[in-house]
């Protein structure tokens, strides 16, 4: 019986945590004395592992401090997951999506830049922790769109490329994908437009988690 994974990014496509990225960078780039990241640009790097991020944000920032950055944006994560502040919605429509998925067979997986807690994190407070085979994340692979994190999931759940779709809200996702040989879909809800998805390597980008359901099934 051949296996059908689907692997989903995180952040931007399965839950929408731009205000916690963007208020725990406001928050590190004060602790190590950097001027204040732009909002826009701090978007566009949702998705790659967080040094990645930061080097791509304050490129000619000294390594020390963008070293220190790294670790306060850590720091203010986990202060705002301790103090209940964090908030990462699921977009709607997307728990029913998945729950739908699994009822048809698909193995899901998660790909994503967040941490192995951040995502647990992220996961356990909406209750679809159990919903997912593979959980891979930036602590044990290189940054997107390194195939690493892809080619896990399939050995994981084992699964064939061909038989394999990553779905994301960004190029990162959709070049990830393409380098591991699967299948790409892009979302329109996230943080890059469409047509950069289509340019990446999409097969199509879906403007509804209806809509995305009937591409991952086509």
């Amino acid at each position: 019986m051949t296996v059908r994974l689907v692997v989903f990014d995180c952040d931007g496509t399965l839950s929408d945590g731009q205000a916690a990225v963007c208020a725990a960078m406001d928050a590190a780039f004060a602790a190590a004395g950097l001027p204040p990241p732009d909002r826009h640009q701090v978007r566009r790097t949702v998705g790659l592992s967080l040094p990645h991020a930061v080097r791509r944000i304050a490129p000619d920032a000294p390594e020390h401090r963008q070293a220190a950055a790294v670790e306060a944006y850590k720091a203010a994560f986990r202060r705002s997951r301790l103090d209940g502040t964090l908030s990462e919605p699921l977009f709607e429509g997307v728990a029913d999506l998945l729950g739908r998925l699994r009822a048809r067979g698909w193995v899901l997986g998660v790909a994503t830049g967040k941490s192995d807690r951040g995502l647990k994190s992220c996961l356990v407070t909406h209750g679809i922790v159990d919903l997912f085979a593979t959980l891979q994340t930036a602590d044990r692979h290189p940054s997107k769109p390194h195939p690493s994190m892809l080619e896990t999931a399939m050995a994981e759940a084992a699964a064939a490329p061909r038989a394999t779709v990553m779905i994301g809200d960004t190029a990162f996702d959709m070049e990830m994908a393409r380098a591991a040989g699967c299948r790409a879909l892009g979302v329109a809800w996230g943080y890059h437009a469409a047509g950069e998805l289509i340019e990446a390597g999409a097969e199509a980008v879906a403007a509804t988690p209806a809509e995305l359901e009937e591409l991952i099934d086509g």
